[in-house]
């Protein structure tokens, strides 16, 4: 097994260096190399899981079938990135192509993960006997356990099936979280007001009204004062709400009203136009589209709530994020503000959050991003696990975070985007109630 796979590393290395004669250097560094290390992996992969199936692929027939699955399903992948048109954007095809890669090769890289592991040992103990042997005796290399393989395919069956259901059915399934949060000096009109968030709601993914419209009865049925959306009301195009526009305005009004902020897919930054005239009229278009559904969209800019005489301020900024977009301007959102006055902001990223909210001098009280969906894949069981891939990108990616007596709240989101499914993390309405007084009091 080291044999070959030494054999692929060096083949590896020697393409390296061959790539390394390319005039272009920024084409090696940039495409030739990562598609180099790309492609070993998927050799490993593939290897490696050809070994676990080995155990039940006893026929030739059941060989042939399980390869030539195998092909299609790369070859369909490939020619999905191969034609993928950065002028379009994303398509079923490729919502299709993500979901299907993600479903045949998490599930192998568990089962190539334990057999590597078992090869690994199985050479540390050849090695051993190596050393130890008498002279001349040979030592043969221990055989592969089968009740190991057993167990890979055992555990690679719960990924398949959690992305089989996320794609069939955990997208849609919608979760009300209700969380309440407490603040010393909470103005006492505001003890107990509730506030409903959704937030990515990313319309050009939708293929079920019947679900969407059971969402919004959700919504509905909640007897919040104030609704918040927190950006992503599309992918790219504006056209894209067209389908949902009635379905959102059954969202009933608030007595405190409905306010929206802008997301990073509004702004239409992952498409190549063909002007930019046309990107400016469809970011203009989208703005529209939250005063469609009866949002008023907030453009770096504050609004009072007032209650019984008392009042906190809203605020709302555009996208900024670490790796995105940075148009959020919490100065001019905040002009005139004190630092006593009780500040609720709306900020699509929670990267806004830890890099400039947190320490603010002008004093956030609550933050409510999205923007992360959990990565839409990842366990979540109360009071015993919570990991989504999402925690190595992001330090706050789903729930409540506090820092100092300033809270953010990052809502899962409401769509899903580029995996057209949803597996442990699924789609959230959330319910924030606004509690005077400290948590453990």
């Amino acid at each position: 097994m080291f044999r070959w796979l030494l054999l692929v590393l060096l083949i590896l290395v020697a393409e390296l260096f061959l790539f390394r004669a390319f005039p272009d250097k920024e084409l090696s560094r940039y495409v030739l190399y990562p598609l180099q290390v790309v492609l070993f992996v998927i050799v490993v992969v593939e290897y490696y899981s050809y070994v676990g199936f080995s155990g039940i692929l006893v026929s030739r027939q059941a060989r042939i079938a399980y390869w030539v699955i195998t092909a299609v399903v790369l070859l369909y992948v490939v020619g999905s990135i191969l034609s993928f048109d950065r002028a379009v954007g994303q398509t079923r095809k490729s919502l299709i192509a993500l979901s299907l890669l993600l479903l045949v090769y998490i599930p192998k890289m568990v089962i190539a993960s334990i057999m590597l592991g078992q090869d690994v040992v199985r050479e540390f103990l050849w090695l051993v006997g190596h050393f130890r042997r008498t002279a001349g005796e040979p030592v043969p290399l221990p055989g592969r356990r089968k009740f190991v393989g057993q167990i890979a395919l055992a555990l690679a069956a719960l990924p398949f099936a959690g992305i089989l259901h996320g794609i069939f059915f955990g997208k849609y399934n919608f979760r009300v979280i209700t969380q309440p949060v407490f603040f010393p000096d909470l103005p006492d009109a505001f003890d107990g007001f509730r506030i409903v968030q959704i937030s990515d709601v990313h319309s050009g993914s939708f293929d079920d009204k019947e679900k969407i419209a059971y969402a919004i009865d959700l919504i509905n049925e909640q007897k919040a004062d104030l609704m918040l959306f927190t950006g992503d009301i599309v992918n790219t195009f504006a056209t894209e709400m067209d389908p949902w526009i009635d379905t959102f305005r059954n969202i009933k009004s608030f007595q405190y009203g409905k306010f929206s902020v802008l997301g990073n897919h509004d702004y239409g930054e992952y498409l190549d136009w063909p002007s930019q005239r046309a990107k400016d009229e469809n970011f203009e278009a989208i703005k529209k589209l939250y005063g469609r559904i009866g949002f008023d969209l907030m453009l770096n800019e504050h609004r009072w709530i007032e209650k019984d005489g008392q009042r906190i301020a809203l605020v709302g900024v555009e996208n900024w994020g670490k790796h995105f977009k940075q148009a959020g301007d919490l100065k001019k959102a905040s002009a005139g503000l004190e630092k006593d006055d009780f500040k609720v902001l709306m900020s699509h990223d929670p990267s806004h959050w830890e890099y400039e909210v947190k320490q603010h001098p002008g004093n956030f009280h609550l933050t409510l991003s999205g923007h992360t969906h959990g990565l839409q894949f990842g366990i979540e069981i109360p009071g015993v696990i919570r990991w989504s891939p999402a925690q190595y990108i992001y330090k706050q990616w789903a729930g409540l975070y506090e820092n100092a007596g300033r809270y953010v709240y990052v809502n899962r989101g409401f769509g899903f985007h580029a995996y057209s499914g949803r597996t442990g993390i699924w789609p959230e309405i959330t319910v924030i109630e606004l509690k005077k007084g400290q948590r453990f009091s």
